[in-house]
């Protein structure tokens, strides 16, 4: 049944058998680990806080992410898209809306950290659950946009999967992407940046590294960086001269971003790491030392 579709223009059969378990196993991988920090979170009450809130936020748009990908990942096993067109254009909205709502509360967790270190101020329940809807909403509303004419949905080179359509590089395609990439990727980027600078000098005063302050923006450039830059350059050139293996890459490294995050924010969080300890094994969490927080309140 498989050979009865031809193969995706610029793809040998090793091409999407390579391309399609990578999608597989991050698709996979990021499901697993993202449900445990959910079901963590859900299952521990000490796990409950504001700022737990953003990280099991984060999981559940990452775990979207990860979804998204294991669609596409059957699809390039069959070499064909098999859900039509109404079924891509769901597809491109899901995944653009998962995708952007990630990178939100990767600056969202930034942010409250810089608060929790810098300012010594705690992030109250009615701050981090209007900031979490504002995400969603924000985040649904540009996706929304390419749904109604202002961008477009189209499949990725590989045919597995859709997202922004940016072959075609018109004004309409540029006057949507310069005002979503600068609300969606370079604000988030400035918040994240800003941050953990401030959070590394803190450190660097107290001589007391709780992590590596330059990991969270390092990592949001690797995930989804190539993204942003194939969308720009196919504002000033024409993308299709790219080679559809270089530009399945932006998607495939895209697509490593909910298993990075869940290292980085739950596993790499000594509180949540010890609500998934509790919530495999039963052993209760040991209170964490944590910095004195004044009476103040975001």
């Amino acid at each position: 049944m498989v050979s009865a579709y031809p193969l995706p223009e610029g793809f040998s059969d090793f091409d999407v058998f390579s391309f399609g378990s990578f999608l597989l196993v991050e698709g996979l991988l990021g499901i697993i680990l993202n449900a445990v920090t959910i079901v963590a979170f859900c299952k521990v009450k000490e796990l409950r806080t504001p700022s737990n809130f953003l990280v099991f936020s984060l999981a559940m748009a990452d775990i979207g992410i990860s979804m998204n990908a294991s669609v596409a990942a059957f699809s390039s096993f069959l070499r064909y898209w098999p859900y039509g067109s109404d079924g891509c254009q769901t597809h491109g909205f899901q995944g653009f809306t998962v995708a952007l709502a990630s990178i939100h509360f990767v600056a969202a967790i930034a942010w409250d950290r810089y608060h929790q270190y810098c300012t010594r101020t705690k992030l109250q329940w009615s701050s981090a659950v209007t900031l979490s809807v504002f995400i969603w909403l924000f985040s649904a509303f540009w996706s929304a946009m390419p749904l109604i004419g202002w961008g477009t949905y189209d499949y990725e080179p590989l045919r597995s999967c859709c997202t922004l359509d940016y072959t075609k590089g018109d004004r309409n395609y540029v006057s949507y992407l310069i005002p979503m990439t600068v609300f969606n990727m370079v604000v988030q980027i400035f918040v994240v940046m800003s941050s953990y600078q401030s959070i590394d000098q803190k450190f660097k005063k107290t001589g007391n590294p709780r992590f590596n302050a330059s990991t969270p923006l390092k990592t949001l450039l690797f995930c989804w960086g190539p993204y942003g830059i194939l969308a720009f350059y196919a504002a000033i050139e024409n993308a299709s001269l790219v080679s559809p293996k270089l530009r399945m890459m932006a998607p495939i490294l895209a697509k490593t971003a909910p298993t990075f995050n869940v290292f980085l924010y739950a596993l790499g969080n000594e509180n949540y790491r010890g609500g998934i300890w509790q919530l495999l094994t039963g052993e209760k969490i040991v209170p964490q030392e944590v910095p004195q927080i004044e009476n103040k309140s975001k």
